[in-house]
């Protein structure tokens, strides 16, 4: 009577010793054939020792016999009276002198509550001739083929609890022999062909995935610029300098960075207004000591006027210093603009709209957004361009 594992290292085609350890292998066997051992992580190896599985939470504390499994998923009556674990069958005969000798693990009985006994836990043997498991665990089979992949399972790099860095998984189990009839109230759920999730939910390097793999170029240094902008914001967020991280600005606002300290506002709004009338122009700087950040925000009258302004002076001199524009809509994303980085408020393009900061009077009917600063200019030059304040002198 034998099954065969499909691990992520190789397979392992296990011999049971139905003869000796009827019950035993009657639990395994159904509990293969419910498909309970899917996805289940060898969550305890240990080198020249044993490796570990059949606990669903890979927790060492989880599993059940698969007539407690039956009992839970029928009537609550039932499962009162059918216990967790069932008695080990440990027969003298039977000790752990070869390597692949598999074993029900036996669990401790609690004091006062619950005795102890087999549920699904199992593990199997790295090394010949481990005396110290004869007498407490239950040797049911043994492993007849797949001992490379013991070899294999015997050299992972695992952490200060024995569990692997790297899953190893049970992808997929199948019966090649079973004498047995299926209890009452057996019922088989097929699982998906193509399982995806484990379901421990695993935040450890997956069993498919290549912890060495490295991915181009391009996309590494896009990763990492995300990143970064991504961590700036949240910084100008924490000093004070943006509301929320994920604001951004209207479509007819520009953003300009890596400024020279020494450009003044008046510098900007006079290179800029050849573009269109500006609105605003503000150079953001420390509240304390009043020094400028070296980042900017033009307000235009208009979206198109924004546009042109960043095509026309990206990456130009001013003060000795090649700026870096940003504009937010399309334009950014536009092919048009010969390849240069997508657009979006400092770099970031997941950032969403709100409308939390929206200007009240006659912005609010043009539908934009308000600035992240709170600036008196704004409202004094936007009254001049509608011809409702003073002119300047």
């Amino acid at each position: 009577m034998s099954v065969l594992l499909e691990t992520s290292l190789g397979d392992i085609v296990i011999d049971l010793d139905v003869q000796n350890c009827p019950r035993t292998c009657e639990n395994f066997l159904k509990l293969c054939k419910v498909y309970y051992y899917n996805l289940n992580a060898f969550f305890n190896v240990s080198k020249d020792f044993l490796a570990q599985a059949g606990d669903p939470t890979a927790s060492g504390t989880g599993g059940e016999s698969i007539w407690s499994l039956i009992a839970s998923r029928t009537s609550n009556s039932r499962k009162a009276r059918v216990p967790r674990y069932f008695v080990p069958e440990i027969l003298p005969k039977l000790k752990h002198r070869n390597k692949g000798t598999v074993s029900m693990a036996v669990a401790p009985g609690v004091e006062g509550g619950e005795r102890g006994g087999c549920g699904s836990q199992f593990f199997i043997t790295l090394a010949d001739n481990i005396e110290y498991l004869d007498g407490k665990h239950a040797a049911f089979a043994h492993v007849v083929e797949g001992l490379d992949t013991l070899d294999m399972m015997n050299e992972v790099y695992v952490d200060q609890e024995g569990r692997p860095f790297k899953d190893i998984r049970i992808r997929h189990v199948v019966i090649l022999d079973d004498p047995f009839p299926d209890p009452p109230d057996l019922h088989v759920i097929q699982p998906p062909s193509s399982p995806t999730r484990p379901p421990d939910n695993s935040t450890r390097i997956a069993e498919d995935e290549d912890a060495l793999a490295t991915l181009p170029e391009e996309e590494e240094e896009e990763i990492r610029r995300q990143k970064a902008a991504q961590a700036s914001a949240l910084t100008l967020e924490m000093v004070g300098d943006l509301p929320f991280a994920n604001v951004r600005p209207p479509e007819n606002v520009l953003f300009v960075c890596k400024l020279n300290p020494v450009t003044r506002d008046e510098d900007l709004e006079l290179i800029f207004s050849r573009f269109g009338t500006i609105m605003s122009c503000q150079v953001i700087r420390d509240k304390k000591t009043g020094d400028s950040l070296q980042y900017a925000f033009i307000e235009f009258d208009k979206r198109e006027e924004a546009e042109q302004a960043y095509f026309k002076m990206q990456n130009v001199l001013v003060d000795d210093r090649r700026i870096w524009a940003r504009a937010h809509g399309e334009i950014a994303r536009s092919p048009s603009h010969g390849g240069r980085p997508a657009g979006g408020f400092a770099g970031r393009e997941d950032l969403e709209a709100t409308q939390k900061y929206r200007m009240s009077g006659g912005d609010s009917q043009r539908g934009g957004y308000g600035m992240v600063f709170d600036l008196k200019i704004t409202f004094t030059k936007r009254k001049r361009a509608s011809g409702q304040g003073p002119p300047r002198s």
